[in-house]
């Protein structure tokens, strides 16, 4: 037939390496032009999370978890396509979604997903469900749609929470904040993210871990340690289980305890003993509260009284949240006497001295017994028989 001829297997195969650009051979688009067009639809979505634009979300596929998110506050909402999976008409995309909540986060929290798409007739992609990416958690949003309750100093994001127990927690970090700089200074952010999920396991699922090591915990900070202050905002994540069932000292205790992980962030690392971290934050929680060593201490005062005096410091891994209750209470009330005493002997000023010195360090090995020379004039032996004979005086 004039005007046309049969291309040789060579020519085709050239003609087809010609087309790629465009279209495979196959009919289908090629796995990097659906991967372009699958990260364009997901900046469409991003933009939309970040305009308020339900109707341009909606566009782009599967309403959630817009419903659920669409109250807090961001100032950056991105993702980025790391791969791509095709199937017939389907496709599996992993995404690194980074974002940041106005006014706290100053670098993006950046969280694996994993989003499935479909396409139309005519060849568009959208989006059919956005989750967490394997061995990443959950996000408070995927829990349900998130109520803010904004505080002087604080946010509060609550899932499954009414409005007015998200207020309690709000007052509950104001307080915090101003008692916290009070015994650590200025020199943080002074304010506090609070996260308050609907159950102990959704709390589990938001640390991707399981319940049981955080049954009986009130609540636990995220953060980047040793980060300075140029990261996203550390997550005070609250158990509701356990925190519910605490009268209000309590409650206020461990709020101010937890804000006080996030001030002292850029002076913790792993030069930091969890004796040093866990006592100064609770040393901080109690500080004016009126209550006794016997009232803060009741474990550690029956191992005292008992004769059972500890030989050493509590090391970090008499802190596990899954072993042994009694051993995990007794850590943390060694470690706030270790601090009551250093403030009671030394002073309230030598006792932040000696927490950033620790952590200017760098290293495990030699930090502490560098900051008690430096700043105490005394040693690691000197000061745990000193630590041994204020457990005997105080709980004995």
């Amino acid at each position: 037939m004039a005007g046309r001829r049969r291309l040789s297997g060579s020519s085709a195969a050239v003609a087809c390496l010609l087309l790629a650009s465009l279209t495979a051979c196959g009919g289908h688009p090629p796995a990097d032009t659906a991967r372009r067009q699958v990260q364009q639809l997901l900046d469409l979505r991003a933009a939309a999370v970040l305009h308020h634009d339900p109707a341009a979300y909606a566009a782009t596929g599967a309403r959630a978890p817009y419903a659920a998110l669409k109250a807090v506050p961001f100032d950056a909402w991105s993702y980025r396509v790391t791969a791509l999976r095709r199937g017939a008409g389907t496709a599996t995309a992993d995404a690194e979604l980074r974002y940041r909540v106005t006014g706290y986060d100053k670098a993006p929290v950046t969280v694996g997903r994993t989003l499935t798409l479909s396409t139309t007739a005519d060849g568009k992609w959208y989006v059919t469900s956005d989750r967490p990416a394997r061995k990443s958690a959950q996000q408070l949003w995927d829990q349900g749609p998130v109520t803010v309750v904004r505080g002087a100093h604080s946010i509060v994001l609550g899932a499954g929470q009414s409005d007015a127990s998200l207020r309690g927690y709000a007052g509950l970090a104001d307080r915090a904040v101003p008692a916290v700089s009070r015994a650590w200074g200025t020199d943080w952010s002074r304010r506090v993210v609070v996260l308050v999920p609907g159950s102990l396991d959704r709390m589990a699922a938001l640390l991707g871990a399981p319940a049981a090591d955080y049954r009986g915990i009130a609540a636990v900070t995220t953060g980047q340690t040793g980060g300075g202050d140029r990261g996203p905002a550390d997550r005070i994540i609250v158990n509701p289980d356990a925190y519910g069932v605490l009268g209000p000292l309590g409650k206020q205790v461990v709020l101010t305890h937890e804000t006080t992980h996030v001030a002292t962030r850029a002076h913790t690392d792993a030069a930091t003993p969890l004796w040093l971290s866990e006592g100064y934050a609770d040393w901080v929680g109690y500080r004016g509260a009126g209550r006794t060593p016997e009232q803060v201490a009741p474990e550690l005062q029956r191992a005292v009284s008992g004769g059972r005096v500890p030989t050493a410091l509590p090391a970090d891994g008499d802190f596990g949240f899954a072993g042994d209750a009694a051993r995990l209470a007794r850590a943390y009330e060694g470690g706030w006497l270790a601090c009551r005493m250093i403030a009671a002997h030394w002073g309230e000023d030598r006792l932040e001295a000696f927490y950033r010195a620790v952590g200017a360090h760098g290293e495990r090995a030699g930090a502490v017994e560098g900051a008690l020379r430096e700043v105490l004039g005394t040693t690691l032996e000197e000061f745990t028989d000193r630590w041994r004979e204020y457990l005997r005086a105080q709980l004995g």
